[in-house]
């Protein structure tokens, strides 16, 4: 009989330097075994809520921490067991080491220890080739039309991953099937989705499912409930205030939001066009093979104006530098477009937008979406934006007075489009009108530069074929 050694996994940097995470759930318990990448925790980072894979295969030895806890990167969370003989093809990811640290080298024929380090993003994980060697494999996003992506590794379907076991049970429970907003909406209910029937294909338990369950008034038994304050929003029956603790996305949007407004200088512009050429656009493009299966809507249109307008003016895509006394001005345009989610907002870009065609712009907006609203959004795509998008059109709102995703020159609001009388060729007709809102910070970008910015996005919403004498 092979020995057995215990081996701790640290939380590791989810991506861009947080600090800490919250447990939001354990999808393993003590006395499980568990395989090489499954999914053991469902954590949330001031960014995103992402899947931990177990680094190890082996039994899990303990839970460290409970749902619930916020947990500082670098932190023991969970201890496995596993065989002696093992091997080093991968081990426990440590707290991030002080720089200029220094580390014995690497034996003859031992892995560097960059190889063995757990990777700290998640989506990456330990694979296991034919050679015996752990190999990494980032989960990326392909650009739309360009080529495929590699893929994250193979993870056990949902409804196979080991839930945690009731006492007296001999073997794990099937965990419920649902996808990750359903989970969030059980939770935030306090309902255990093991009690509520599944309606979707192969049992999928719906977000409808979930509401007929509470529509009928079923509740958890006392003992499955969540503990007072752990469901956002939730309130007792009588109670007539509801707290809701500040943390993950909420926390990390109201401190970017404070630092921003408190350390830019906001200046708000206002243009009211009349886009009806631009929609006349948008519908012929829909019935183009070019565009086939594609979802083009507004915002597709006016982002790929942003991009054409920014190559005219620069100074809208650049940085503030205090710390070095310098404006750094990008040659590439990540483009941040606002999503609200049922976490709350969140900021996602489209790296290299600007050398994207519409037809790849369009699916890398619709995939940006998806991610969003699933809560899927990877760490790495919540950072590195360069100029942003906020489409309050979509909520009936005509215009506002929008504040600058922290570290970037410019963010623009697009309203509604509405019907409306506007002098037309030298009458009152009845024309499609929308008003664009530009917040810039003044250190970075004087009225003049904002004024012709904000008029080039204009002018093209205004008749497509301006591009023509922009490019």
């Amino acid at each position: 009989m092979s020995a057995t050694m215990i081996k701790e996994f640290r939380l590791p940097d989810l991506g861009e330097g947080l600090t800490e995470s919250e447990i939001l759930s354990w999808k393993v318990s003590v006395g499980d075994t568990v395989s090489l990448n499954q999914v053991i925790a469902e954590v949330e980072t001031a960014k995103a809520v992402v899947e931990l894979p177990s680094p190890f295969a082996g039994v899990i030895k303990e839970l460290h921490e409970q749902p619930g806890t916020v947990v500082e990167v670098g932190k023991p969370i969970v201890s496995f067991e596993v065989a002696d003989d093992a091997g080093p093809s991968v081990s426990e990811p440590s707290a991030p080491s002080a720089p200029g640290s220094s580390s014995a080298a690497p034996a003859e024929g031992e892995q560097p220890a960059a190889q063995k380090r757990q990777p700290n993003l998640v989506g990456y994980g330990a694979v296991v080739e034919s050679s015996g060697r752990p190999a990494r494999r980032p989960r990326t996003l392909a650009p739309a039309g360009g080529p495929a992506a590699s893929q994250p590794p193979v993870l056990e379907p949902v409804g196979t991953k080991p839930a945690e076991t009731p006492p007296g049970d001999t073997g794990p429970a099937e965990r419920p099937r649902s996808t990750p907003p359903v989970r969030k909406l059980a939770k935030d209910r306090g309902i255990d989705l093991a009690l509520v029937p599944g309606t979707g294909p192969r049992g999928l338990i719906t977000r409808e499912d979930v509401q007929e369950f509470v529509r009928h008034g079923a509740v958890p038994p006392e003992g499955e409930r969540p503990a007072a304050g752990a469901a956002a929003g939730a309130a007792a029956p009588g109670e007539r205030e509801t707290r809701t603790p500040i943390k993950g996305v909420r926390k990390h949007t109201a401190a970017a939001m404070v630092s921003s407004a408190f350390t830019a200088p906001h200046a708000t512009e206002f243009l009211t066009v009349d886009v009806t050429p631009t929609m006349e656009l948008l519908a012929t493009l829909k019935e183009t093979s070019a565009f086939s299966g594609l979802k083009l809507t507004p915002l597709t249109l006016a982002a790929k104006a942003v991009l054409v307008a920014l190559r005219r003016n620069p100074s809208l895509n650049s940085h503030w530098d205090g710390e070095r006394q310098e404006i750094v001005t990008y040659n590439y345009v990540n483009l941040g477009i606002a999503a609200a989610t049922p976490r709350g907002l969140t900021v996602p870009n489209i790296k290299d937008a600007d050398a994207m065609t519409l037809d790849q712009l369009a699916g890398a907006l619709a995939a940006l979406a998806e991610t969003a609203r699933a809560g899927k959004t990877l760490p790495a795509d919540l950072s590195g934006g360069t100029i942003s998008i906020t489409n309050i059109g979509v909520f009936g709102i005509d215009a506002g007075t929008p504040i600058l995703n922290p570290g970037e020159a410019a963010i623009l609001a697009m309203g509604a489009v509405r019907s409306m009388p506007w002098e037309y060729r030298g009458e009152v007709a009845l024309r499609q009108v929308m008003t664009l809102s530009l917040s810039f910070d003044h250190r970075l970008v004087d009225g003049e530069q904002g004024s012709r910015f904000l008029a080039d996005v204009g002018a093209i919403l205004a008749e497509p074929g301006m591009v023509l004498t922009m490019v």
